[in-house]
């Protein structure tokens, strides 16, 4: 006869329950950092770049300037974007007229594939943050796409795997954990943090309203916040070479600490 724990039963070695938020966060990170190291297996050998470039009709190269508009909420969803170079930044906008971030992207990642879940209309923005090279896919071409090379699919839907893992935490540290923690999550997933041979990064120029859209707070606590955490040496506005926000490593201590 099969015997089971009762799952609310302490087990040796179980953390001590004030860290189990902490431990529920990091299983989040490690669980989506395990879909990106699948992703970069996959990417090292199948280079999306490259097939992307054989597709034929049905795909365009666009450029677009810093701040211009890539789609707009409303617009016909007929495209799946790929990022050749610079950065994205994903809003949406209430009935009443606010306007949340819900995320920035870089190079390598794709957007706007609602298209190919039957999204009649854009339920959100895209604008480019910083010039942009955009490779722009119609919805029959990426579909048929997906249908011919396996490699190209499998590396689409682990993509998509950890986008979705990304929101699940978000909503997560939405509802839990305080403002000053967002914040510092926010930070670290915007300088890359645990990316390879990038161990202090820079998280380009990005205004204290945009950070208050995306951690849920006010202006004023991201401003009080952001002077805390220059304080004590976890940013730095110096810029480094890009002339952003310098981000070091100890900013986790935030996040994980209770």
């Amino acid at each position: 006869m099969d015997h089971f724990q009762n799952p609310n039963q302490k087990q040796p070695g179980d953390p001590p329950p004030q860290t189990y938020e902490t431990y529920h966060f990091l299983g989040l990170e490690l669980q989506m950092m395990s879909f990106r190291a699948l992703a970069k297996e996959k990417a090292r050998k199948f280079n999306p770049d490259t097939f992307l470039a054989t597709i034929g009709e049905g795909r365009k190269t666009l450029a677009f300037v810093k701040k211009q508009g890539i789609f707009a909420q409303g617009d016909k969803a007929d495209a799946v974007f790929y990022i050749q170079k610079g950065k994205v930044r994903l809003t949406v906008v209430s009935k009443s007229g606010r306007e949340a971030t819900l995320g920035m992207l870089t190079v390598g990642n794709f957007f706007g594939e609602g298209a190919l879940a039957g999204q009649a209309l854009r339920m959100g923005s895209a604008a480019a943050m910083t010039d942009c090279e955009i490779l722009q896919i119609d919805r029959k071409a990426m579909m048929h796409a997906l249908h011919r090379e396996h490699a190209f699919s499998d590396l689409f839907v682990a993509y998509l795997l950890a986008r979705n893992i990304r929101y699940e935490e978000d909503l997560v540290d939405q509802l839990f954990n305080s403002s000053e923690k967002r914040l510092a999550r926010v930070l670290l997933l915007l300088a890359h943090f645990g990316k390879e041979d990038v161990p202090e990064a820079v998280v380009p120029k990005i205004s204290q309203e945009t950070l208050a859209e995306m951690v849920g707070t006010t202006r004023s606590r991201v401003s009080f916040f952001m002077n805390r955490f220059r304080k004590l040496g976890f940013v730095d506005y110096s810029g480094g070479p890009e002339g952003g926000l310098q981000v070091h490593s100890s900013l986790l201590s935030v996040v994980l600490h209770d």
